[in-house]
């Protein structure tokens, strides 16, 4: 049986390509910064990002923990989403190891902050206060539904954050997604922001890591922190030269993933006992929901639809969320839609 696995971008595995680039590695110590292909990587992902530096992190939540202790300080205070990543799936790292404090506003649907919110928020200087230091935003948003900040937006936020001397950074897990939606390059969009973090191991295929940019003296002190973390990594440039094809050959066709992620929207919108809230998704993320009159909920649809060999991730007791990428073609997208229409009835 072949099985379609919608359940997240992350389970995509390395192509051949990047398997071959692995295995011909040139290796060194990164610790002592003697990895050529890391450090090949991170001056790769510096240029793309727009940035002076680069560090490669085992994962986007080291990426994220260790921009906001490279920025913050105990004590100092983070305006973020109430949806974002951060703020939910990344185990309280800021304030468990950094004693850093959330101050969360609501996402909009479109996966902003409203701009008098973020004003409101930022502190007036008073003893009895928090210092805030940094604004934290998602591009794309995942919780929001894969929707994208758009240009207009980050230059916004970029003028609030210097008028009040607050630095930005962008968790940019699924940022080429972004950059693909709207048609420019990845750096239009972290032009206004001072540090981001973006992920080589979801949509891009490589199977680890992911890379945190920003100036030269800011990636300084992020490496002290990343090894405070656990993160040093030794002859890593295996990971690396999969993270250079990622770079090279996977940024271009997530477009193909974008409209795969359309033809399920459409598909799963005809069926009677779902509800999409996707119909046109802004990148590859489908969000739907099971209508009123199916009896049964997300989990048992869930373990109904993997004996016909589909996963997806259920994100509610009647909801779900599908993600699109390097290894769902069309047949697996009419297989899916197809799975769907058995278990609802339809």
């Amino acid at each position: 049986m072949n099985i379609v696995d919608l359940r997240s971008d992350t389970v995509t595995q390395p192509t051949p390509e990047m398997r071959d680039a692995m295995a011909a590695a040139v290796v060194g110590d990164d610790v002592m910064e003697e990895d050529p292909t890391i450090n090949r990587l991170q001056a790769m992902a510096a240029e793309r990002m727009g940035k002076e530096a680069g560090l490669l992190v085992p994962s986007g939540t080291m990426g994220n923990l260790a921009a906001v202790l490279a920025h913050c300080g105990r004590g100092d205070e983070v305006i973020l989403g109430n949806l974002a990543h951060t703020f939910l799936f990344e185990a309280g790292g800021i304030a468990a190891l950094g004693g850093v404090h959330s101050h969360t506003l609501p996402n909009q649907p479109d996966g902003t902050l409203n701009l008098e919110h973020i004003h409101d928020a930022i502190r007036s200087e008073d003893v009895h206060f928090p210092v805030t230091r940094l604004i934290l935003l998602e591009n794309t948003h995942n919780r929001c539904g894969g929707v994208v900040l758009g240009l207009d937006y980050m230059a916004r936020v970029g003028a609030l954050a210097r008028e009040y001397g607050l630095k930005i950074h962008l968790d940019g897990a699924r940022l080429f997604n972004a950059a693909a939606a709207l048609g420019v390059a990845a750096a239009e969009l972290t032009k206004d922001v001072d540090t981001v973090t973006f992920c080589l191991s979801k949509g891009l295929c490589a199977p680890v890591g992911s890379v945190l940019c920003g100036s030269t003296e800011f990636i300084h002190q992020a490496r002290r922190v990343r090894k405070q973390l656990g993160g040093g990594m030794r002859q890593a440039g295996v990971v690396a030269a999969a993270g250079i094809v990622a770079l090279e050959k996977m940024t271009e066709r997530l477009v193909e993933d974008h409209a795969r992620a359309q033809k399920l929207a459409r598909g799963l919108g005809e069926l009677a006992g779902l509800v999409v809230e996707t119909p046109v998704p802004a990148t590859n993320m489908v969000f739907a929901r099971l209508a009123e009159s199916v009896p049964f909920g997300a989990k048992e649809t869930v373990r109904r639809l993997a004996e016909r060999g589909v996963k997806v991730g259920a994100t509610g007791e009647r909801r779900f969320r599908m993600v699109t990428h390097y290894w769902v073609d069309d047949a697996g997208i009419e297989q899916a839609v197809a799975a769907f229409g058995a278990v609802l009835g339809a």
